[in-house]
This record gives structure tokens, sequence and C-alpha cells, in this order.
């Protein structure tokens, strides 16, 4: 009988902790699925990364992008990247998102290394 009031306590004790943990961190971090490009010169002509001049651009596929183009709502009606039927483009200042049937969902992001200032990650 204490046995199994001790096996009680101590599963009411995890649950506990369990909760406060929920309450501490309700949104907890996920993975992530993304390629990378540190680059120089422009987006369309990236050359050498330089001393002087060095970019990051990233692109992030699959469910995190997904969940990154359903926070940019809502859609960008007048600008397409091409002319795929059902290709969707949602966009806040220089994060970008598109989606299309065949390639699902992709966005688009970057910084520039020596500054920190946020830039484009990818173009049509």
């Amino acid at each position: 009988m204490i046995r199994l009031l001790l096996a009680a306590a101590a599963m009411t004790a995890s649950l506990s902790v369990n909760a406060h943990d929920k309450a501490k961190y309700p949104a907890p971090a996920k993975p992530l699925t993304a390629e990378y490009t540190i680059y120089s010169g422009s987006l369309g002509d990236e050359q050498q990364p330089t001393k002087d001049d060095r970019k990051i651009a990233f692109e992030v596929s699959g469910q995190p992008a997904k969940d990154i183009f359903e926070s940019l709502y809502p859609d960008v009606q007048a600008v397409s990247c091409s002319d795929k039927k059902g290709e969707r483009l949602r966009k806040k200042g220089r994060v970008w998102c598109v989606y299309t049937p065949e390639g699902g969902y992709r966005c688009f992001f970057g910084f520039n290394l020596r500054t920190g200032e946020s830039i484009a990650g990818g173009s049509c």
C-alpha cells in the first residue's frame, strides 16, 4: 500500500513538473530543414565572399516553410514568380515565401554578415 501511495505521489509530481515546463515554454524550438549560401555581390550574380563583402542567404523548406508562410498572410496578389498554376506568394519586409503544388513551401531571407542588416535571401 505504501509503495502504491509513493508511486502515485511520484506520478503526480512528474505531471506537475511537465505542466510547469509546458507553461514555461509555450513556443518550443522545432527542427529546421534549410540550405544557405555565403556570398558577395548580389542575388542572381553571387560571387565568392570577400573580406569586406559577406552575405548569407537562407532557403527554408518543408513544414517550417509552411509555418512561416502561414504566418505571413495574406497572399501577395500583384506579384508572381512564375506563371505556374496554383503558385502563391507571401512577403513581409525582406522575408518571402512561395508555394507551388509541385515544389511545396519554400521561404527565403538573408543577412549582410558585415553589418547585420536584414537582406533578401532569394529572388524570383
